[in-house]
């Protein structure tokens, strides 16, 4: 059975930043994508960030490209969000899971699959 558990959430003020984990058990990172994606109040799931295994290849959406980076570790079966300059709009539960990575005219997006974990409430204030 596959469990995500994320971390490192919190309440900053604009412009701060917040390193996110996501540690993964009953399926590995490696040979797989793992990616990052976000719920605001009121709104869809969006994706955020992806990172494939095989490269280290990483994805983001126009949202967050520059401010955020992604990494992955198949030592510690985890995936990382480290988020600069953040923005009262990234206020969201921050989801991570496991995916099949597609792009489309240079923009990515991740079809996720697999339960989801609780996230981490990051809030951001102005």
């Amino acid at each position: 059975q596959v469990q995500l558990v994320e971390s490192g959430g919190g309440l900053v003020q604009a412009g701060e930043s917040l390193r996110l984990s996501c540690a993964a058990s009953g399926r590995t990172f490696g040979g797989n994508t793992m990616g990052w994606f976000r719920q605001a109040p009121g709104k869809e799931r969006e994706f955020v960030a992806a990172v494939t295994s095989s490269d280290g290849a990483t994805y983001y959406s126009d949202s967050v490209k520059g401010r955020f980076e992604i990494s992955g570790s198949s030592a510690k079966n985890s995936v990382y969000l480290q988020m600069n300059s953040l923005k009262p709009e990234d206020t969201a539960v921050y989801h991570c899971n496991f995916g099949h990575l597609t792009t489309v005219d240079g923009r990515a997006s991740l079809a996720p699959f697999g339960a989801w974990g609780p996230g981490t409430q990051v809030t951001v204030s102005s």
